[in-house]
């Protein structure tokens, strides 16, 4: 099928790549924009205890006071505020008024519950309209009233910071802006360094910047329209991942194709049948390896959390694209260049290199094929148990962007100025079930429970009750910040009282941020326990199609499991042990799963399905290792390394969530091409023999079979 597809694009050239053209102008003109969610709650379903708190709240306390953001005073000189300083918050607190910032409804003034006990800070609560905290306007509200407030106390001892969600959002628009910035500037020259050094040609090394522009404007095109069509919920990691993901895997595949058209260059063909055959050959694994990224990626739809709901499907569009594009678009380009211009001034290109490292690493895999799987593999098991010290942490605000973002700063302030859980405290809501009045003495009783739960610093003797007193809001303070374990665990202890001891006749719910990061902690194990099977069984069932086989997918799966494995052991290492972190951030082993097993699994494709066409060229399946190892060691190298370094520039976000993912799938990318596919999965396959095939066959009549009477041309016994 893929030596006719790529006939036709040959002959087609100019048309497949103004097709590309005009389907790129046409969908991303019409595309919406693509919008982020920055509210947590909003990736859980309704059947969870914090959800369903927040809808009680809703519907008893409609006009309840929830901060959007805080105004955060304090002297410059680091003393405690005096009669001079309240003055001049009072000014500042009634200029932002005065100045009717759109979606602000209340500036409350500074009063002694919103003074620290040390008297060195206030704080000013700002109200907007409901629910529009976690809106993108809701930013430039923010923006508005931050520069005000700083310059409405010019001439005064104050300093005044802005703080609360909106305050967030506006800080991580701006970081997540500078990210993708630093992000795809990184990208693009590692891979116009890399590609550079490998091929020496100026015109290489810009073929798939250009082309994975023109088929990204339509990946991400599609992206929006999916996500307003079926009302995806994406966060603000999307942009960044989907920059990586794009240049990433479109230049994997890009050098999957190009090592394969070079090579054919060699073996004698003329340009345009030295595509036709390329697309032939490769085409086959970059279908089964973007098949098996796709289905990884589309099984997040089984996700309980709107944020992989959202990401999955999205990472499986820009995929699909990207292999399409490959095996149509980058092929038709190839077909039009002339090679001398396209290697151009490098002509190492006419001659096979001796490839001595591959050719050496296959030699021992081939004579040593038990000692390289024991060693390769227990190296991947050491790594594995180091997983078992992953710790979650919740923080995402604080963990997608610098500490040194002014709301961050707010929030620290408030934690050691006031008290940690007073930054975002809890609410248990109390509800008739009858619809008779709550009892105030049942109340004072029930509020004494829930003061004496493990964890809880503080409970408001006085409740809020709604309108006609069937419902009460009982505010929490907790002794640790909100996002953190020990927080998470302290909401356990708290439902259980909260539900055990409520007034005969009502019902409690537990609601707030911490209820929302026990809801997404409880969200994720049940996630891991169905998304991992899941698309594991449907990689397996792809490596299946592919190899013809029912035995190597099982251990292609195992040492995909491994380096999952590893990549979380070695993580966790790092940024826990080494850095000093509480944890590292809930989503990351969900990242991990999504790139090291998903894509990963690309370079163990690409090297066994290499191994397979050699042993259906009539060798020992140990001389058929050594030769895929001589002919695709350098392709897999060159692409792991490439993709491995592109994900490591999100290191350059200066966040812990970019870190944390830039590292693992760094590290995890790196292992899938230079552990498992150059030495795990070649030495294993090498020792089971011919049996990794059953049933299938590896005579010749086995390889390329729609390819005709040319199958048998595409690739020459032992020559590359």
């Amino acid at each position: 099928m893929f030596h006719r597809i790529g006939r036709f694009v040959v002959r087609r050239a100019w048309w497949v790549i103004i097709g590309w053209l005009v389907a790129a102008v046409a969908i991303i003109a019409t595309a919406p924009a693509l919008t982020a969610q920055t509210d947590e709650s909003a990736f859980l379903p309704k059947h969870y205890e914090s959800i369903q708190a927040s809808q009680v709240q809703e519907k008893a306390f409609p006009a309840n006071f929830t901060p959007a953001a805080m105004v955060l005073f304090e002297r410059t000189d680091g003393g405690k505020l005096d009669d001079a300083d309240k003055a001049a918050m009072a000014k500042v607190v009634q200029g932002l008024t005065d100045q009717h910032v759109k979606l602000v409804e209340t500036i409350l003034p500074v009063s002694d519950q919103s003074t620290s006990k040390d008297g060195r800070y206030a704080l000013s609560m700002v109200g907007m309209e409901k629910n529009s905290a976690h809106k993108p306007e809701a930013a430039d509200s923010a923006k508005e009233l931050r520069e005000g407030a700083k310059k409405l106390a010019e001439g005064s001892n104050l300093k005044v910071q802005l703080g609360g969600q909106s305050a967030q959002n506006l800080d991580q628009q701006d970081s997540s802006k500078l990210a993708n910035m630093l992000i795809g500037v990184g990208t693009i020259v590692i891979i116009l360094l890399t590609l550079g050094i490998i091929f020496r040609s100026p015109i290489i090394a810009l073929l798939p910047i250009l082309s994975i522009f023109v088929f990204s404007m339509v990946a991400n095109g599609l992206i929006a329209d999916a996500s307003k069509a079926f009302g995806l919920k994406a966060d603000s990691s999307v942009s960044a991942i989907l920059i990586i993901v794009l240049f990433g895997v479109g230049t994997d595949y890009f050098l999957f194709l190009m090592f394969r058209y070079r090579e054919r260059l060699r073996a004698g063909d003329d340009r345009k049948e030295a595509v036709v055959n390329a697309v032939g050959r490769v085409g086959e694994a970059i279908a089964s390896a973007a098949g098996a990224v796709i289905v990884a990626f589309s099984v997040l739809l089984l996700s309980s959390l709107g944020m992989f709901q959202a990401l999955g499907p999205s990472l499986a569009i820009a995929v699909f694209v990207t292999a399409l594009a490959s095996v149509t678009l980058v092929p038709a380009i190839l077909s039009l260049i002339p090679e001398k211009v396209l290697f151009w001034p490098s002509k190492a290109w006419q001659k096979e290199p001796a490839n001595a490292r591959f050719a050496a690493i296959g030699r021992t895999v081939e004579r040593k094929p038990l000692l390289v799987t024991l060693v390769s593999g227990a190296m991947l098991v050491v790594l594995s148990f180091a997983a078992f010290g992953y710790k979650g942490t919740f923080d995402l605000a604080s963990g997608s962007m610098p500490k040194t973002k002014e709301s961050m700063v707010v929030q620290d302030t408030l934690m050691t100025a006031f008290s940690a859980g007073a930054a975002d405290p809890s609410h248990v809501y109390v509800e008739s079930r009858t619809g008779a009045k709550l009892d105030p003495a049942a109340l004072t009783g029930y509020i004494g429970e829930l003061g004496k739960v493990p964890g809880v610093a503080q409970v408001v003797a006085q409740p809020h009750l709604n309108a006609d007193g069937t419902v009460a809001d009982i505010t929490v303070m907790l002794k640790d910040a909100p996002a953190t374990n020990q927080a998470i665990d302290t909401i356990d202890g708290l439902r259980k009282v909260a539900h055990g001891s409520a007034p005969q006749g009502s019902e409690a719910k537990v609601g707030g941020i911490t209820s929302v990061y026990k809801d997404i902690n409880t969200a994720m194990a049940r996630d891991y326990s169905l998304v991992f099977p899941v698309a594991a069984l449907l990689i397996m069932l792809i490596l299946a199609l592919l190899l013809r086989s029912i035995v190597a997918p099982w251990y292609l799966m195992a040492a995909v499991g491994l380096g999952f494995g590893a990549t979380v052991g070695a993580t966790s290492l790092v940024f826990q042990k080494m850095q000093g972190e509480a944890g590292l951030m809930f989503m990351l082993p969900m990242f991990i799963y999504l790139f090291v097993v998903a894509i990963g699994t690309d370079y163990n494709i690409l090297m066994i399905a290499r191994l397979r066409e050699e042993a259906a060229e009539g060798h020992s399946p140990r001389k058929a290792a050594g030769l895929a190892l001589r002919h695709g060691g350098p392709t897999v190298a060159a692409a792991g390394s490439i993709l491995a370094l592109t994900f490591a520039t999100m290191l350059l976000a200066g966040n812990s969530l970019f870190s944390q993912i830039g590292f693992s799938v760094a590290f995890g990318i790196a292992v899938s091409a230079f552990v498992m596919a150059m030495f795990f999965t070649p030495a294993l396959t090498a020792l089971l023999g011919r049996a990794a095939w059953w049933p299938g066959r590896t005579e010749p009549s086995a390889v390329a079979p729609d390819a005709g009477a040319e199958g048998r041309r595409l690739e020459p016994a032992g020559r590359s």
